[in-house]
C-alpha cells in the first residue's frame, strides 16, 4: 500500500502480510487475525496475532484524519503518528527497557508498528482494582529523570537541544491540550460534560478568580517553557505494566515543554485513582491500606525522580546552561548544588500546579477517566469528584508554597478527612 488508506480488521492483515519485515516475525501468515482495540480518543489500534501462536503478534498503530472521540467534523492532522515514532525511537535511545519496540514507521499510511505487550495490561483498571505494582515508582520516575534530563538544556548543548526540539513542533496536538486542558472546561464550551450532581461545584470553579488566574499562568508555561521533551499525555491509559515490567505508550501529544507536566499528569491520575476508591471500595479497611500504598507511591516517584535527575545533572553536566567552567570560583561547589535544589523546587512546584490542571479538567471536560466514570451512582461519583476538584484547586492555587511532596500529600489528606 503506497496511498493513504484506512485499514479495517481485514486490510491489516493484508498490510502486514505486504510487509516482508512484519511477515517476517510470524510464522504462519495465513493464520493471521486481527481485533481493533483502540479507546476510541484519537487512532486506530490493532493486535495482529498468530491465531495458532496467540504470543506471536504485534501491534498496529493508525492516525485518522480526524479526532475520533469528536468525529470527522473535527479534522486533525495524521501527523501526530510521525511525533510518536520519533518519540518512541527516541525513548528507546535513552531508556530502552520501558517502552515497546519499533518495528516499523510507514510515514504515508501513518503507521506505527510495535511490539506486543501480551504479559501487560494498561495500569489504569488495576489501579481501580486495588493492584499493587511495586517496581513501578522506580521504573517511571527512571523514564522521568532519563527522558528529560538528556533532552534538556542541562545535558546537551544549544545547537543539539534546538535541533532536537525543532523535530517536535506538534502544533495540532499542542491546541487540543490547550483548549482541553487549561481552557474549556473553566468557561462555557460544547464539548464540556460533566456529572449534573456537581453543577454548582462547576460553576464555583469557572468563577473563582484566583484559581482562573492561576491556570492562566501555568497555560502560558505550557505554551511557552520549552525545558525537555515531554510526552504531554502520560497518564495511567499511557502505561502498561505487568509485575515486574512497566512501558510508556502513546508519545503522539509529544513536544518539547515544561518537566512538570509528565510528572504532574502521573501524580494526579495517582491521585484521582485515590480518590475513586471511596466509590470503588467500600470496606474501609481495604480502601486505607490501598490509599496508604497510592500515597506512597507518589511519594516515593517524586524523590525517585528529584534523586535521579540530581544524580545524572551531577554526572553529566554536559550542556551549555550552566557548565562546570560557570562554577568554578571559591564557592561554586555550594552554589551549583543551591542551584540544582531550586530548579528542583520550582519543577515541583510546576508537577503540582500542571499535573492538578489535568486532574481538574477531568471533572469538567470533553473527557473524563474510567476511575471516576466507571461509578455509576452519580451521587457517589460525585462526592468523588468534590474532593479530586478540592485537591486539585489547593494544588493550583498554593503551588508556590510547596518545597516538598509532603506538603501536597497532605492536602490530599486534609480535603479526604471532609468525605
Amino acid at each position: 500500500m503506497t496511498n493513504y488508506q484506512i485499514l479495517n480488521e481485514k486490510t491489516v492483515i493484508d498490510y502486514i502480510r505486504e510487509q516482508p519485515e512484519l511477515s517476517a516475525r510470524f510464522t504462519d501468515t495465513d493464520a493471521l487475525q486481527a481485533s481493533e482495540v483502540g479507546d476510541g480518543n484519537l487512532n486506530l489500534v490493532f493486535i495482529v496475532r498468530n491465531s495458532r501462536i496467540p504470543n506471536e503478534a504485534v501491534i498496529l498503530k493508525q492516525a485518522v484524519p480526524y479526532l475520533r472521540v469528536a468525529g470527522e467534523s473535527w479534522p486533525l492532522s495524521r501527523e501526530r503518528m510521525r511525533f510518536e515514532a520519533q518519540a518512541l525511537l527516541l525513548y528507546a535511545e535513552i531508556v530502552p527497557t520501558l517502552v515497546p519496540t519499533v518495528y516499523r514507521y510507514d510515514e504515508p499510511m501513518s503507521i506505527v508498528v510495535m511490539e506486543y505487550l501480551g504479559a501487560h495490561e494498561v495500569m489504569r483498571k488495576p489501579l481501580v482494582a486495588r493492584r499493587q505494582f511495586p517496581h513501578f515508582a522506580d521504573h517511571i520516575s527512571t523514564f522521568l529523570a532519563n527522558v528529560l534530563f538528556k533532552t534538556s538544556d542541562f545535558y546537551r548543548t544549544g545547537l543539539e537541544k534546538k535541533t532536537l526540539q525543532s523535530r517536535f513542533i506538534n502544533p495540532h496536538l499542542c491546541k487540543i491540550q490547550e483548549d482541553f486542558v487549561f481552557t474549556n472546561p473553566y468557561m462555557e464550551s460544547s464539548e464540556n460534560r460533566w456529572n449534573p450532581e456537581i453543577d454548582s461545584t462547576v460553576r464555583a470553579v469557572r468563577s473563582n478568580t484566583a484559581l482562573k488566574l492561576s491556570i492562566a499562568e501555568l497555560k502560558e508555561k505550557f505554551m511557552t517553557q520549552g525545558q525537555a521533551l515531554i510526552h504531554s499525555d502520560l497518564h495511567t491509559g499511557s502505561i502498561m505494566v505487568s509485575a515486574n515490567d512497566t512501558r510508556v505508550i502513546d508519545p503522539e501529544f509529544c513536544f518539547f515543554g515544561p518537566m512538570g507536566y509528565d510528572i504532574g499528569a502521573v501524580l494526579s491520575n495517582l491521585m484521582m485513582n485515590f480518590a475513586s476508591h471511596y466509590a470503588h471500595t467500600p470496606d474501609t479497611a481495604d480502601r486505607d491500606a490501598y490509599q496508604g500504598y497510592l500515597m506512597e507511591t507518589m511519594r516515593a516517584i517524586w524523590l525517585g525522580f528529584a534523586e535521579k535527575f540530581e544524580q545524572l545533572w551531577v554526572a553529566h553536566n554536559t550542556g551549555e546552561l550552566v557548565p562546570d567552567s560557570y562554577w568554578r570560583f571559591p564557592d561554586g561547589e555550594a552554589a551549583f548544588a543551591a542551584y540544582r535544589q531550586n530548579t528542583l523546587r520550582r519543577i515541583l512546584q510546576d508537577t503540582l500546579g500542571l499535573g492538578a490542571c489535568e486532574s481538574l479538567r477531568r471533572m469538567m471536560g470533553i473527557v473524563s477517566v474510567w476511575d471516576i466514570s466507571s461509578i455509576q451512582d452519580n451521587i457517589a461519583r460525585a462526592t468523588v469528584e468534590r474532593l479530586i476538584i478540592r485537591v486539585s484547586s489547593r494544588w493550583i492555587l498554593e503551588r508556590s508554597t510547596f518545597n516538598h511532596i509532603d506538603e501536597a500529600l497532605g492536602i490530599l489528606r486534609e480535603e479526604s478527612i471532609r468525605i
